[in-house]
């Protein structure tokens, strides 16, 4: 499979489960059911351009950690280089719509949140394993309701 071909094939996949949450108030079956789902929307690094994409979640207090495993794959995903660039980001939680600030966790304070995740989702220490990359955990904290 060419790298255009998957890039097409992973597009339509989050268009289906995108469009499953937003019928569902936030519930989705396969892969990720039962799994706390949010759908992050990015503004492109490089083509300024709207991006949405479905994203496993843990909370932390009023904060909603995500983390940028890329399933463990050497590089980042393509939406942590958006909020790298563009911090104010979009997140859908059930029915919810709010504004928030993306802030790369760094240091101890990563560690713990990391360590922490990967004992709620055993897979995120296997994708940390599957790289030398460290990992990256962002919190999202609220700016406003939209």
């Amino acid at each position: 499979m060419t790298e255009a071909n998957a890039k097409s094939e992973m597009l339509e996949y989050n268009r289906q489960i995108i469009e499953e949450f937003r019928t569902n108030g936030g519930k989705v079956g396969g892969r990720f059911e039962g799994a706390p789902l949010l759908l992050l929307t990015t503004i492109g690094a490089k083509t300024g351009t709207s991006r949405t994409n479905p994203v496993t979640y843990m909370p932390d207090g009023e904060r909603l950690i995500i983390i940028a495993s890329n399933a463990g794959s050497d590089d980042s995903p393509a939406w942590y280089y958006n909020l790298l660039a563009h911090p104010q980001v979009t997140v859908e939680v059930g029915t919810e719509t709010f504004e928030a600030t993306a802030i790369v966790l760094q240091g101890e304070e990563r560690n713990q949140i990391y360590a922490r995740n990967a004992e709620r989702a055993p897979m995120f220490a296997q994708y940390q394993a599957n790289t030398t990359r460290l990992i990256p955990a962002v919190a999202l904290e609220r700016s406003k309701t939209v």
